[in-house]
């Protein structure tokens, strides 16, 4: 049985992510193995969203960061990485500046990717064997600076939004008004509204939801119901409590409760009545995307007989 090993590297808006994957070729395809995570809460937004640029404390954190994760790859010895950029990258004034620091101080390739991309790369057809087969839905990320729609039919994507309506945004009452509205159309533009369409939901906030409102271990789904009410209990404790009553890391605790009100507003339109989790993201797609590729070059280099 052949083994790769790839690194994908998720430079968000909230928190930085460094994904190892085992990817293990059967005779019925590749099955993708997440082996560790590293997650390091830099909030960049909380600069990019506010002053337009990302300043000398978290660009340091940063590059530190990223210099710690390029000795993690050396280790792992990885066939291959990518490092991809969303929201808070994309609007920082100085980007392309951190992005050659980067380069020069931890040898990296960071690339800046576009919401077009960002969506795509996530909504992959290759869902975990775990999920049911839905012939329709509407797939949405939550981000600290972006919420991504996809809508899949028959495992094909129709249509994707990427809008900037994100966590950290939200938090500090930067989300103009207007691209609620903007989401709203887009639901009607696919015929979508009201009419019950199942959501898939990616990011940290809906994988530390699932943890606490799931009924059982093995479930891979939430009520809208649940979600609701959850939500009405974190908004009655302060900061404080919220960490240490429903065991939520520092950085979660404030960002959950706007990344909830994205998933209800998102199901209220929709009509839904449960959200699928099923516990992928960025990472993940990347590390897809490195394994078709180097599968690709290696079919390349194959000497023909």
């Amino acid at each position: 049985m052949k083994l790769y090993k790839f690194a994908s590297i998720d430079v968000g808006s909230n928190a930085i992510r460094l994904l190892f994957t085992n990817v293990f070729e059967t005779p019925e395809g590749p099955v993708f193995r997440k082996l560790s995570l590293v997650r390091v809460p830099i909030r960049l937004g909380e600069d990019a969203f506010i002053h337009g640029k990302i300043g000398a404390e978290k660009t340091d954190q940063l590059i530190k960061t990223m210099r710690s994760f390029k000795h993690l790859m050396n280790v792992h010895q990885v066939l291959d990485y990518r490092a991809y950029a969303t929201s808070a990258m994309r609007e920082a004034s100085n980007n392309l500046e951190i992005i050659q620091e980067i380069k020069r101080f931890a040898d990296i390739n960071l690339e800046i990717i576009g919401g077009d991309q960002e969506a795509d790369t996530i909504s992959f057809e290759d869902l975990p064997e775990f999920m049911p087969h839905i012939e329709g839905a509407v797939f949405i990320d939550v981000g600290g600076g972006s919420t991504e729609l996809t809508y899949l039919k028959n495992a094909k994507k129709v249509d994707s939004i990427s809008l900037q309506i994100g966590t950290v945004r939200l938090l500090h009452s930067t989300v103009n008004p207007a691209l609620w509205d903007e989401m709203k159309s887009w639901f009607h533009k696919n015929n979508l509204f009201h009419s019950q369409t199942p959501i898939i939901g990616t990011g940290g906030n809906i994988n530390k939801l699932l943890k606490v409102l799931r009924k059982q271990t093995n479930d891979y789904f939430i009520s809208v119901t649940d979600l609701a009410t959850f939500k009405e209990e974190l908004e009655l404790v302060d900061y404080d409590d919220r960490i240490s009553k429903f065991v939520l890391n520092p950085d979660r605790a404030d960002v959950i409760i706007p990344a909830s009100q994205i998933y209800l507003t998102a199901a209220e339109w929709l009509g839904s009545t449960h959200i699928y989790i099923p516990k992928v993201g960025l990472s993940d797609g990347i590390a897809r995307d490195l394994y078709r590729s180097y599968k690709k070059l290696e079919k390349e280099k194959k000497p023909l007989i």
